[in-house]
């Protein structure tokens, strides 16, 4: 399940995911968040709280997630993913390379720090 964070900056998108997350989840939560700041900022901020396993993701949300992501490529600003798993706060840190803005993976229990680096412009 994919929930928003509501006490973020205005120019950040802060979702939680846990649990099994779907492309139900994906549609009705994460895309109209950023749709809505690409519309309201012209570039996107995000944080993703990561506390549920990548396994749980349906193919269906992870196709969602990576047809999102190509549709606005060029509006990544910074990307903060926060997580236990290190597999992916390290793709997370190499994900930098491939696109446009900032990437960086971050433990659950810096997550004060992560929102933080995110805020920051």
């Amino acid at each position: 399940m994919l929930q928003f964070i509501n006490d973020m900056p205005v120019h950040v998108v802060g979702i939680h995911a846990v649990g099994k997350v779907t492309r139900e989840d994906i549609d009705t939560v994460l895309i109209p968040h950023l749709n809505n700041m690409v519309e309201q900022h012209g570039e996107i901020n995000y944080l993703l709280v990561l506390e549920t396993d990548i396994k749980n993701f349906t193919a269906g949300a992870l196709w969602q997630d990576i047809k999102i992501g190509l549709k606005h490529f060029t509006k990544w600003n910074k990307i903060a993913v926060v997580t236990d798993q290190k597999g992916v706060e390290q793709f997370s840190n190499w994900f930098r390379i491939l696109i446009p803005g900032k990437s960086r993976g971050f433990p659950l229990e810096r997550l004060d720090e992560a929102i933080k680096w995110i805020a920051r412009r």
